[in-house]
């Protein structure tokens, strides 16, 4: 195995004499078969091993517990350090008097440093192996000049493993069999000991027998991590590998206890350094991404429990390796937090342009490695508590093999063993929109996406047609929606490469550093926590998909040169055509992105009170929904920066600029063209409908709406329902249905396909016509109800509920419409208990670990109808959601007189024009009752 390569090793032979891997990446303590009370601050003693067995402690000449003095002998600059005393010649004072070597290692080591024909692995190989060679030959000398036999010197930690930065520690076992007298071994140890320390060398050691090293691995998990990487340097090899040969097994035998422990070790830690890959003066080694958690997943793979992904592991690694090898030489200090001032330097080394060059560089491979961290411990836990419960499995079961479950979670998707995988039936090849779907599902439910999943879906899915097709704009809505746990899921599609495939521009702010102390995050995840903080303020806006696509997109500009926020809305809207938005929705979207910062800029920096202040701003935004979705984004994008970019006086500094320039756009004009938008919306599945006025509530009531009159299908199936006194549905398949005429040449098609229910008017038909739908698995996109008068209404004195409804299947195939009907009929007259089953099947569903969704909110809209009161109603989108709604205006005695609903990802966003018993608006007072208590019911 190449000890540079830094990925973790396959299966290790335990006989062989080979490093098995896994390491302790530990410079600077004791790495292992150390006591970590051994040795001064530098190494030396002063706090000698006194362990049994080993040297009485005593130390050697010149050291009662400090430093030697230098010996006789010509001073020598080694890189990055002091000037440091070869030994002089023989004759001289001190232990060092006769080594062998050590002035041309001295100079060998600093011709190598200052070399540059092969920086990286080389390197440190070339390094470690020059330092084996000294000291093997000062081992030789001390064995020969105390008679000590039996004994062996060990490399463990980073020197084990060949990894020798200019200014690593060497990590030393003086390893013997207990046959040698104790002060002899002591003298062995002293003859080893100061000469490196007198060449100005950090040193960890420790004198053991393989017995007491195996003891000390028992019981100091950091010891035992140390030993695996054991390497013989000099002496009795066979010793060597003896204890290698113990210690893998022993760490094989103990993985199910040790595995814990070590991640609890690497989870404190990374709690107490932070995210490497957000960090401005990051830690290489501790921080969480760093050489240590490299070091964890070697040893994990040792326990043969599970292995690390090896995609870009050993690139990252070695990544970090020669990051910290140039920082060694730059500063001359064995450090390993690459410090502001000394990024500019340490790029320079690496020949990168400049300190944010290296940044990202560094952040790119902490990306990988903690990537990596996540996979490979959820891999550890999945298969410990698949051995914990074998055996009351077997009791159970009678010897009998069980096959774990499989949740279906959407088309496509399932769980299993706690993690979102692609169905058995699932075909990446032929489905585009399956990576999205997989992802969306993933988040909602509060699962991590499963490595196998993202590579198989990263090498099978054929890529996404431009523009989108709206199945795929709408699971990229769902994932955006999801909160917290769509950021493990969109780093998983990171991994795999899906993410630059989605968005080709995404690739310019990936890892890019903001070198600001407001901000917490790169770039890139700026952008995403954005996204996550919008999803939790989407019950304020009306539109939550463009809210969360321009979160996701408001600093895109950050990856080209000039003004960010002119840059990105170029590419903002370029995006938003691209994701299958029409060209009004793009056009809202690119003013969000370019005035992102309007809003938070002219409150805390501009007079309020000055009116050409608010027609700028008025001026720039264009639309009280415009300024509803900007002032929304405002507050996700400072929350999402840090927790000093937003305060309760910005946002009440904000709120009144919002009031003011909302008092300015609340012209005719405006009004005007809020309801062409809101027409525009609804007649491609995006608005809910409401908000146009009289004039919409008028052509709902007469079945012309946005149709221009009812279409001939209506006709056919009004008059079927009136002549069999019962409910008639068309559901028509995406082969076969008639699809509505766009609005403009560039609309996004329809999601879904659809489903006509038309029946009598009677009392109940909604709640009963969304339970069925929902008892199916049938997830509705958009729907419209209506009710129709015949032409004829002498000849046919009844009017008909039309329900115009746009559904798709969660999972498998849609169902029969004659199935439909008769499960509509039974719910009707009562033999079918909707709610009841909805309940059943609810508690049979597996408790997610999503977040936990933003609360409904029901408000009452005075303005927008004058012969109906409008209930607005924004909720998590959920199934049986419209079922309850419907049942709730049942149970408050108001008629529906026509209701507009959308499901935008995964957020509802519906409307219903209701009256009284007396077909007359809702006094006041009842119509805000009547909200309150609807929303109690859904939250």
């Amino acid at each position: 195995m190449d000890e540079d390569a830094g990925t973790p090793p396959g299966p290790v032979d335990e006989d062989a004499g080979t490093p098995p891997g896994p390491v302790d990446e530990d410079a600077g303590t004791p790495p292992g078969p150390v006591d970590e009370d051994a040795g001064g601050g530098d190494g030396r003693p002063g706090r000698a091993d006194p362990g049994p067995g080993t040297a009485d402690g005593t130390p050697g000449p010149g050291s009662a517990g400090r430093a030697p003095a230098p010996v006789g002998g010509t001073p020598v600059r080694l890189p990055g350090g002091p000037a440091v005393h070869t030994p002089g010649p023989p004759g001289s004072p001190g232990p060092d008097a006769d080594v062998p070597g050590a002035d041309g290692y001295a100079e060998a080591r600093l011709l190598l440093l200052t070399g540059k024909e092969q920086p990286g692995p080389p390197r440190r190989s070339a390094l470690a192996g020059l330092t084996d060679r000294w000291l093997a030959a000062l081992f030789a000398a001390a064995c020969r000049a105390t008679r000590v036999h039996g004994a062996a010197l060990v490399a463990v930690g980073g020197y084990g493993r060949s990894e020798l930065s200019p200014r690593s520690d060497l990590d030393l076992l003086l390893l013997h069999d207990g046959s040698a007298d104790p002060r002899a071994l002591a003298t062995l140890a002293d003859r080893i000991w100061y000469p490196v320390w007198d060449l100005g060398l950090s040193l960890d050691h420790s004198v053991r027998t393989p017995a007491e090293a195996r003891r000390t691995a028992g019981g100091d998990l950091r010891a035992h991590l140390g030993l695996l990487d054991a390497r013989p340097v000099a002496g009795d090899l066979a010793q060597v590998a003896g204890l290698r040969t113990a210690v893998l097994a022993d760490w094989r035998d103990q993985a199910q206890r040790r595995l814990p422990e070590l991640h609890d070790l690497c989870r404190e830690r990374a709690e107490r350094q932070g995210e490497l890959r957000f960090l401005l003066e990051p830690d290489l080694k501790e921080a969480r991404g760093g050489l240590r958690d490299t070091t964890a997943l070697r040893a994990v793979a040792a326990s043969w429990l599970a292995d690390a992904p090896r995609e870009g592991l050993a690139e990252a690694r070695r990544t970090l390796l020669d990051t910290r090898d140039a920082l060694h030489l730059t500063t001359g200090r064995a450090t390993d937090r690459l410090a502001l001032q000394e990024q500019d330097q340490v790029a320079a080394e690496l020949g990168l342009l400049d300190g944010d060059a290296l940044l990202r560089q560094v952040y790119e491979a902490a990306r990988t490695v903690a990537y990596a961290t996540d996979v490979t411990w959820r891999e550890v836990h999945r298969v410990l508590r698949a051995r914990s419960a074998r055996p009351r499995l077997r009791a159970v079961l009678g010897g009998r093999r069980s096959d774990p479950g499989r949740v279906p979670l959407a088309d496509g998707v399932v769980e299993q063993d706690g993690e979102a995988v692609l169905a058995r039936t699932a075909r990446p090849d032929r489905d585009p929109v399956l990576p999205l779907r997989a992802a969306a599902a993933a988040a909602q439910a509060g699962l991590p996406l499963s490595r196998h999943a993202v590579r198989r879906l990263a090498d099978a899915a054929p890529p996404l047609p431009v523009p989108w097709p709206a199945e795929a704009r709408q699971e990229f809505v769902i994932l955006l929606g999801a909160g917290a746990p769509a950021v493990a899921v969109w780093e998983a599609l990171e991994a795999g490469g899906l993410i630059d495939r989605l968005l080709p521009d995404w690739e310019r702010v990936r890892c890019r550093p903001q070198r600001n102390a407001v901000h917490t995050w790169t770039v890139d995840r700026h952008l995403v926590e954005t996204a996550v903080r919008a999803a939790a303020l989407a019950r304020r806006v009306d539109r939550p998909d463009l809210l969360l696509t321009a979160a996701l997109l408001h600093d895109i500009g950050k990856g080209w040169p000039g003004d960010h926020c002119a840059v990105g809305g170029t590419i903002a809207r370029d995006m938003a055509v691209r994701i299958g938005f029409d060209a009004d929705d793009a056009a809202v979207v690119t003013t969000l992105v370019r005035h992102h910062l309007l809003l938070i800029e002219t409150a805390t920096r501009r007079d309020l009170d000055d009116p050409q202040t608010v027609r700028a701003v008025a001026d720039a935004v264009g639309s009280r929904r415009a300024l509803e979705l900007l002032h929304v984004l405002t507050e996700a994008d400072a929350l999402a920066t840090g927790p000093a970019a937003w305060s309760s006086w910005r946002a009440s500094l904000v709120a009144e600029l919002v009031r003011r320039v909302g008092a300015h756009l609340a012209g005719d004009a405006d009004r005007t063209e809020d309801i062409d938008q809101r027409k525009h919306g609804n007649e491609h599945g995006h608005g809910h409908g409401i908000g146009s006025g009289n004039e919409d509530e008028s052509q709902d009531e007469t079945g012309s709406g946005d149709r221009g009159g009812p279409a001939a299908e209506y006709e056919r199936l009004a008059a079927e329902a009136l002549r069999t006194g019962g409910p008639v549905l068309s559901l028509s398949t995406p082969g076969t249905a008639a699809q509505e005429p766009p609005g403009s040449s560039e609309a996004p098609e329809p999601v879904g396909v659809e489903l006509l229910i038309v029946v009598p008017e009677r009392p109940g038909v909604l709640p009963a016509a969304a339970g069925v739908l929902a008892l199916h698995r049938l997830t509705v996109r958009s729907a419209e109800l209506s009710v129709v008068v015949p032409e004829d209404a002498a000849a046919l004195p009844w009017s008909v509920l039309v329900l115009n409804w746009r559904v798709a299947a969660a999972y498998g195939s849609l169902p029969q419409a004659a199935r439909l009907r008769a499960d509509l009929v039974r719910a009707l007259d009562g033999t079918l208990d909707i709610p009841a089953r909805l309940a059943e099947r609810e508690a049979a569903r597996p408790r997610r670990r999503g977040a936990a969704p933003a609360p409904p909110r029901v408000t009452v809209d005075p303005a927008a109808s004058r012969d109906a009161t409008v209930i607005e109603v924004r909720a998590q989108d959920a199934p049986g959601l419209l079922h309850r709604i419907g049942q709730a205006l049942e149970t408050a005695g108001v008629r529906v007189r026509s209701a507009h609903v959308s499901t935008l990802g995964a957020h509802a966003v519906d409307a219903f024009y209701v009256t009284g018993a007396d077909g007359l608006r809702l006094p006041e007072d009842t119509a805000r009752e009547l909200a309150d208590r609807l929303e109690r019911t859904l939250g």
